[in-house]
C-alpha cells in the first residue's frame, strides 16, 4: 500500500489551513455585514421615533386649535413619554446589542433599566388614558363631556400615567427586590457574558415581580382598551342607525316640489363636518342607497380604526410580556434572541403612536403640513362650514314638519360628534 509523500502531507495541511482562514474571514465579514445593517436598521427606528413625536409636540405648541381640545393632552403627553424612549433608552440598548457589551457600569445599568420600564409603562398607560377619555366622551356623558372633563381631572390622570409606573420601575429595581430569589441565576449569568456587570447588563425578575409588573403595564390597561374601544364602537354604531331613522323621516314623500331637508353623514372626522343639512327634491325610495351606502361606510371605517389601534398595541407588547411571565416559571430558558426581539418590537409602537393617534388626525396633519412647509397659508385651517353655523342651520331648518326629526338629529349630531373627533376616523384621501 502507497503511503502519501511529505510534501502531499503538508500540501493537504496548508490548502486546509487555507481554507479554515477563508471560512474564519468569510464568517468575519457576514458578521460585520449583519452589524452594519443591524445599526441601520436600529438607527432608523430610532430617528423616525424621534422625528415623529418631536412634530407631534410641536405641533400642539404653534396650532392653538389643538390646545383647546383636552384629548390632545393625553396624545402630547404620550408622544413625550415615547420621545423619552428613543432618547433615553433606545440608543443604549442598540450600543449594547450591536457591541454585545455594556460599558457604562452597575449603576448605570440599573438606571438605564428602571427608565426603560418607567417609560414604556407610561407609554402604555397614556394608550389607555386616550381609550378611557373616548369612552367617557362617547358612551358617558357626550353632551357634558367638555365641561365634565376639567383641567384638573386631566392633569390627574396624566400624573397617574407618570407616577404609577415608578412602583414598578425605579423602587423595586434599585431596592433589587426584583432579584429576590433569584442571585445565583443572575450571578450565572453574569459569568456567562462577561464575569463582571461592567461588561453586561443582566436583568432578570422573579416571579411576584414579572406577574405584577406585566399586570400594571400591559394585561389591566389591555383589558380597559378593549372594554372601552368596544363600547365605544357599539355606542356609534347606535347612533348611526338613530340616525338612519331620522334620515328616513326627513326624506320621506312630500306633496309638490317642496325641498326635503335630509341629514346626511360626511366622512370628515372634524366635528364641524361630521352631520350636514341638505336640501333636495328626491323622494324616500330614491334615498334608501345613499343612506345604507353611508351607514355601512361609517362602521367600516370605525371597525378598522379601532382594529388598527387595538392590533398594532397588542401585536407590539403582547409578546414580550406573554414572555415576562412564562420565563420566571420555565427556569429563565427562552434565548435572549428572542428576548431582544420582542423588546425591540415594543419599542417599534412607540414609533407606531405619533401615526395611529395623530396622523391619522386633520388637525393633527394639517398643523403638520404647516411646520413642514414653513407656515404656508395654503394649508392654514380652512373656515369652512363650522360647528356653530350647523346649528344655526339645524334650528331654523323646518319643512313639512321634519324639524322634529331635525331637532333630534341636532341632538344626536353632539353626541356622536365625539366619535368623530374622539375615535381618530381613517379617511378616504
Amino acid at each position: 500500500m502507497a503511503t502519501a509523500s511529505p510534501q502531499h502531507l503538508l500540501d493537504d495541511v496548508i490548502n486546509t489551513g487555507q481554507q479554515q482562514q477563508e471560512q474564519q474571514q468569510q464568517q468575519e465579514f457576514l458578521s460585520s455585514l449583519e452589524t452594519i445593517v443591524l445599526t441601520i436598521f436600529l438607527a432608523i427606528i430610532i430617528i423616525m421615533t424621534v422625528f415623529g413625536n418631536l412634530l407631534v409636540m410641536v405641533a400642539l405648541c404653534k396650532d392653538r386649535h389643538l390646545r383647546k381640545k383636552k384629548t390632545n393632552y393625553f396624545i402630547v403627553s404620550l408622544a413625550f413619554a415615547d420621545l423619552l424612549v428613543a432618547l433615553v433608552v433606545m440608543p443604549f440598548a442598540a450600543i449594547e446589542l450591536t457591541t454585545g457589551q455594556w460599558r457604562y457600569g452597575e449603576i448605570f445599568c440599573l438606571v438605564r433599566t428602571s427608565l426603560d420600564v418607567l417609560l414604556t409603562t407610561a407609554s402604555i398607560l397614556h394608550l389607555c388614558c386616550i381609550a378611557l377619555d373616548r369612552y367617557y366622551a362617547i358612551c358617558c356623558q357626550p353632551l357634558v363631556y367638555r365641561h365634565k372633563m376639567t383641567p384638573v381631572r386631566v392633569a390627574v390622570m396624566l400624573s397617574g400615567c407618570w407616577l404609577i409606573p415608578t412602583f414598578i420601575s425605579f423602587l423595586p429595581i434599585m431596592q433589587s427586590w426584583n432579584a429576590i430569589g433569584i442571585e445565583d441565576i443572575i450571578e450565572e449569568r453574569r459569568a456567562l457574558t462577561g464575569g463582571s456587570n461592567d461588561t453586561s447588563c443582566v436583568f432578570l425578575v422573579n416571579q411576584p415581580y414579572a406577574l405584577i409588573c406585566s399586570a400594571v403595564a400591559f394585561y389591566v390597561p389591555l383589558a380597559l382598551m378593549v372594554l372601552a374601544y368596544q363600547r365605544i364602537y357599539v355606542t356609534a354604531m347606535t347612533h348611526v342607525r338613530q340616525i338612519e331613522t331620522l334620515q328616513r323621516a326627513g326624506s320621506a314623500p312630500v306633496t309638490g316640489t317642496a325641498p326635503v331637508i335630509t341629514v346626511r353623514s360626511s366622512t370628515s372626522s372634524d366635528p364641524s363636518e361630521h352631520y350636514r343639512l341638505r336640501t333636495t327634491m328626491t323622494s324616500s325610495s330614491s334615498e334608501q342607497a345613499p343612506i345604507v351606502n353611508s351607514r355601512m361606510r361609517v362602521e367600516t371605517k370605525a371597525a378598522k380604526t379601532l382594529a388598527i389601534i387595538m392590533g398594532c398595541f397588542c401585536l407590539c407588547w403582547a409578546p414580550f410580556f406573554i414572555t415576562n411571565v412564562v420565563d420566571p416559571f420555565i427556569h429563565y430558558s427562552v434565548p435572549w434572541q428572542l428576548w431582544t426581539a420582542w423588546l425591540w418590537l415594543g419599542y417599534i409602537n412607540s414609533g407606531l403612536n405619533p401615526f395611529l393617534y395623530a396622523f391619522l388626525n386633520r388637525a393633527f396633519r394639517r398643523a403638520f403640513l404647516v411646520i413642514l412647509c414653513c407656515g404656508d397659508e395654503r394649508y392654514a385651517r380652512q373656515g369652512s362650514c363650522s360647528y356653530r353655523q350647523t346649528h344655526r342651520a339645524c334650528s331654523a331648518a323646518s319643512v313639512n314638519g321634519t324639524s322634529m326629526a331635525l331637532r333630534e338629529a341636532k341632538t344626536l349630531q353632539l353626541s356622536v360628534s365625539g366619535f368623530s373627533e374622539h375615535s381618530l376616523m381613517l379617511e378616504d384621501e
